[in-house]
């Protein structure tokens, strides 16, 4: 199992990381991620416990549909995706481009005619065809996804039929939510695991406005009255060097890890070309009373 498409700062190649420096929690009853994206951590939660309870929270409406038509209506989810993959396939690259922004403009303006289900699958067809398969908006799209076509070179499939059926697995356990991070986390107990990655300093983001610093130390004082209650608790964060997390740490344990960025930050070259894109994240672990 693996993230149903690329995002931003998600957490695959991290979690090796994690691993290595024993930061996960051995056992956990229930799983509870705000900030949900990709799902990475989550594949790794349901991966070492599937009987646990999960909850699953993004404030983005729209990859929160694409995993609820794979929960509760993947047949029809997947009959989407195949009908698309045969119009699209048979195209040349210049055809591919045609469909591909036909298909991102009735997204945006026109997807009142669809049902939720095809309307998810559409985006997610998007997605898996678009420019590095990562999530943008622009104003040509009415702040519904607005990610330039990618390079249109698959070859015999689009996407992965056996990674959706078992996504449609693992959400049956799983209660999904969309809205507000601190809405998500009032079930958490002594015995869940709470993984917090919220939009990182200075990024742009889904949220319609910055996840500004008063919100980075909401998700801060959360990891703080989590961790007093006796749940295991961690936070990601991008440091930028300005001890804004070290200053407001309260104790908890901070590692350091240098990444570089493939989706969604790169640097921009002088000869206008792009590519990764160095940067220094941060992951804080709440101690609690027996640590």
């Amino acid at each position: 199992m693996k993230p149903l498409f690329m995002w931003a700062g998600g957490k695959t190649r991290l979690l090796k990381k994690y691993k290595e420096q024993e930061v996960l929690p051995d056992s956990f009853d229930h799983y509870m991620e705000p900030f949900l994206g990709a799902g990475a951590m989550f594949i790794w939660a349901y991966t070492q416990n599937p009987n646990a309870t999960f909850v699953l929270n993004d404030s983005n409406e729209s990859i929160m549909a694409i995993y609820t038509a794979v929960k509760d209506d993947c047949s029809a989810f997947m009959a989407r995706m195949d009908a698309l993959t045969l119009q699209y396939l048979p195209l040349d690259k210049e055809a591919r481009k045609v469909l591909y922004y036909e298909l991102r403009q009735q997204h945006a303006f026109d997807y009142q005619k669809w049902s939720t289900t095809d309307e998810a699958a559409t985006l997610y067809f998007l997605m898996k065809t678009g420019f590095n398969g990562i999530w943008q908006i622009n104003k040509n799209t009415d702040g519904r996804f607005g990610t330039p076509s990618g390079l249109l070179n698959q070859k015999d499939k689009v996407y992965d039929k056996d990674n959706v059926l078992e996504w449609e697995k693992a959400l049956q356990h799983c209660t999904l939510m969309v809205g507000d991070f601190r809405e998500t986390l009032s079930a958490a107990t002594p015995n869940s695991y709470v993984f917090l990655d919220p939009p990182y300093r200075g990024s742009f983001t889904q949220y319609g406005v910055d996840f500004d610093d008063g919100l980075q130390e909401s998700v801060i004082k959360l990891l703080n009255d989590l961790t007093d209650i006796g749940a295991h608790v961690m936070m990601s964060n991008r440091d930028i060097g300005d001890n804004f997390f070290e200053s407001r740490q309260s104790n908890n344990k901070i590692i350091y890890f240098d990444v570089t960025y493939t989706a969604g930050r790169r640097k921009k070259n002088a000869d206008g070309t792009h590519s990764a894109k160095k940067a220094r994240e941060i992951l804080m672990i709440g101690k609690t009373k027996n640590d």
